[in-house]
């Protein structure tokens, strides 16, 4: 199986313009970890270590949600198939994608369809 094949693959149920919200989760964690360490001291300094033990929990879940973001960011931009690469049948246990019969558009609206004439499961 080529390279392109595998990238090119479609299971047709995931949306064309799904993005990542990184920079508004990177946001949201700045705006944590900034809060958790105003509880983790506030809480300190008024003697109240189950509060502060817990402003500490949070603040550690959001530096590591921190650095999962900017690894994920700098990662840059991965690969989406467009509108141009139609769906696929999903793989059936041999290795390859069923391909729709000549003639037939695999379901998309305008021709094609589901029936029991298009060879569709």
């Amino acid at each position: 199986m080529l390279v392109s094949e595998v990238i090119a693959m479609r299971t047709g149920s995931e949306p064309a313009t799904a993005r990542s919200p990184l920079r508004m989760r990177l946001w949201l964690s700045l705006w944590g970890m900034a809060w958790a360490l105003f509880g983790l001291v506030a809480f300190a300094l008024n003697g109240r270590p189950g509060w502060a033990a817990a402003c500490a929990v949070v603040l550690l879940l959001a530096v590591v949600d921190l650095c999962v973001i900017t690894y994920r960011m700098r990662q840059g931009p991965h690969y989406q198939p467009g509108r141009d690469v139609p769906p696929y049948e999903p793989d059936h246990g041999d290795g390859r994608p069923r391909r729709p019969k000549p003639g037939a558009d695999g379901g998309r609206p305008g021709g094609g369809g589901t029936g029991p004439s298009s060879g569709r499961p």
